[in-house]
């Protein structure tokens, strides 16, 4: 059984599902320093590839009874996430439900590219911090919680994300960067969020709102 585990967690399919993790955390990681159009674009291309090499992980059973250990912490979200923000800008927040109709009315649920993104990111950074222990038990388990929640949560997150960069980058709008002035008002110290949808499993995992 110990055999067929170590075989599984050094597969070739989770091979390449921690190399697609890895470089979208170093890639949300750096994401001020790229041009907005680039970024969006990126994120075009690195999104559908991660959500396919997830649907490749092989399924396993946990190991141990209790929960792997969690390393990204509230600051290490909020970093991400109003990176991201302050790169999008005007273009972070998109409509939940994408029909004309309802484009322009006030009754829509509303998402947030930032908070997706930071999701998602907390998640493989989680996945790849267990992963580089080495320990073939917890490496096990730490996949088999990133598949499950693949499934329940942030796979989700990751077809909504990339239907708004698909509607950003071919609805004519330009996506140059904001003027300075723009700039400070999108800043996430700048930006009244009281309106906004926050994820509920970052309420339930640090107690609070941003």
């Amino acid at each position: 059984m110990d055999k067929e585990r170590n075989e599984l967690v050094y597969s070739g399919p989770v091979i390449e599902f921690v190399a697609v993790a890895n470089e979208y955390c170093s890639f949300v990681e750096q994401s001020g320093g790229f041009e907005k159009r680039d970024f969006i674009d990126k994120l075009r291309k690195i999104l559908p590839l991660l959500y396919y090499k997830a649907t490749l992980l092989p399924r396993t059973e946990p190991f141990y009874e209790e929960g792997n250990q969690k390393f990204v912490t509230e600051d290490d979200w909020n970093h991400v996430h109003n990176s991201v923000l302050k790169k999008l800008g005007k273009h972070n927040d998109y409509p939940e439900v994408f029909d004309p109709v309802y484009r322009d009315t006030e009754d829509q649920v509303g998402g947030s590219i930032a908070e997706d993104l930071a999701d998602i990111y907390q998640d493989m950074k989680n996945f790849l911090m267990v992963y580089r222990m080495g320990t073939v038990e917890l490496m096990n388990d730490s996949m088999w919680e990133c598949i499950l929640h693949f499934e329940q949560y942030w796979g989700q997150k990751l077809v909504n994300s990339l239907r708004a960069v698909h509607s950003l980058l071919y609805s004519g709008e330009s996506l140059e960067e904001e003027s300075d002035e723009g700039a400070k008002e999108d800043d996430p110290e700048n930006r009244d969020t009281n309106h906004w949808l926050i994820s509920q499993r970052k309420k339930m995992w640090y107690g609070k709102d941003e």
